[in-house]
């Protein structure tokens, strides 16, 4: 597994990266992605590694300022088990709710992923919100265990999810969310973590 140090670096080049072509895009600019690197302060290099083509870094940046109507408030250090718990589950169905609201949107990048036309990976800013609303719990895991339930969540604060749920269960929207939390609910207490 790639370590977690890595993982946040690429995160935070790619929030800046699409920053960068927010701004530009929003001062009337169809930027090129050499623009938007020179813009970020970032090598050009870089910048292809993450996007290849300017549409696909618009269309992401776009979906990033979904993406940054979520907000956490991690728990205190220190927060018992079944407080994280409950931020847990507000934290999934807010996920839910904002890609069910931008559903075409996020199945649009969906399949753009997909069909290996495009060669950008995708954003994982659900690694980052459910790490840091878990850590309280990172001290009773071991480590391996707890990447493994921030992995597992992420299972369920995604398109993906909803595409299993809606297109191969056949579940309205009310039942995939209801659905959603009670996996992140049975999750959660699978936890073998000591109660305060």
């Amino acid at each position: 597994m790639k370590s977690f140090g890595r993982i946040n670096q690429k995160r935070r080049t790619r929030t800046e990266l699409l920053r960068a072509a927010r701004d530009l895009a929003e001062g009337g600019r169809q930027p090129s992605v050499a623009e938007v690197a020179d813009h970020a302060g970032i090598s050009r290099a870089t910048a292809y590694r993450y996007f290849s083509a300017p549409e696909e870094m618009i269309r992401e940046a776009v979906l990033d300022a979904v993406a940054n109507t979520i907000t956490i408030e991690p728990p205190q250090a220190g927060a018992r088990p079944e407080t994280v718990g409950v931020q847990v589950q507000s934290l999934v169905g807010r996920i839910f709710d904002m890609v069910i609201d931008n559903e075409a949107m996020f199945r649009a990048l969906l399949a753009s992923t997909v069909t290996g036309e495009e060669t950008a990976k995708r954003g994982g800013r659900r690694i980052g919100w459910l790490t840091d609303t878990l850590e309280p719990l990172r001290p009773h895991l071991p480590p391996g265990d707890f990447k493994k339930l921030v992995y597992a969540l992420s299972l369920l604060t995604g398109i993906e999810t909803i595409v299993v749920l809606k297109d191969v269960c056949g579940l309205d929207a009310a039942d995939a969310r209801e659905t959603t939390l009670w996996a992140a609910k049975t999750l959660l207490a699978g936890l073998a973590v000591p109660q305060s």
